[in-house]
């Protein structure tokens, strides 16, 4: 039998969105710290959407790529940022 995974569908799909914008924006920390505290941050505000899926397997049942999800997690985002540049732990 395959072993069976619950994940938050919604971790990697802010991970990217953090990563690439902090790829296309220089002037913000991008150290490890401030970057999983951006994350940290972002995911905290946001619902979570977990699936269950066989280890391994491609999920792309869960649409997090629409308008409304897109802004929803953009503006997370910047309220994160905010917050890590005011006070960087690092």
């Amino acid at each position: 039998m395959a072993e069976i995974q619950m994940i938050n569908k919604m971790e990697s799909v802010v991970k990217s969105v953090v990563e690439n914008y902090l790829h296309d924006h220089p002037d913000i920390c991008s150290c490890e710290r401030c970057t999983l505290d951006m994350i940290a941050l972002t995911l905290n505000a946001l619902p979570p959407r977990y699936v269950v899926t066989t280890l391994g397997e491609v999920v792309t049942s869960v649409d997090l790529q629409g308008i409304q999800s897109t802004a929803d997690i953009m503006m997370a985002l910047m309220r994160s940022i905010e917050i890590v540049k005011k006070k960087p732990r690092h």
